[in-house]
């Protein structure tokens, strides 16, 4: 589905879950597939734009509040958080909906406020263990 999500010029100022940072959102082509764009500060991450319908079916069907476990590419995700969903090979894509080497992580910490802001999902804002739900 196409959502309003911004162009490079406009793009949809977001917060991070605890809300203690700002970044931006917008949606882009890369290679003949679109993307989602994120820029926090200097550094700039790119999302398979399947992932928000993806991750919207997935807690659809999941039914209940999931823990958003957001981690580095380079770490571990916990199980069962919406971080680890978003590498799985299990997941619809097969593996990761970050697509940049070395920053295909924080999943969980940029794409559920991007979710709230389109009405797709609720997510909580306490300064950790942040959870989402689909609506």
């Amino acid at each position: 589905m196409a959502y309003n999500i911004g162009t490079k010029e406009a793009s949809l100022a977001l917060k991070t879950p605890p809300l203690s940072s700002e970044y931006a959102m917008h949606a882009d082509v890369k290679d003949g597939k679109p993307i989602l764009v994120c820029t926090v500060g200097k550094t700039v991450l790119h999302y398979d734009y399947r992932c928000l319908d993806d991750l919207h079916a997935m807690l659809k069907a999941h039914g209940d509040w999931m823990e958003l476990g957001s981690a580095d590419e380079q770490k571990p995700a916990k199980e069962g958080t919406v971080e680890a969903w978003g590498r799985a090979e299990s997941n619809p894509i097969g593996g990761w909906y970050g697509l940049k080497k070395g920053l295909r992580g924080r999943f969980g910490m940029y794409i559920p406020p991007l979710m709230e802001a389109l009405g797709l999902a609720e997510v909580t804002h306490d300064p950790k263990g942040n959870k989402m739900r689909a609506i």
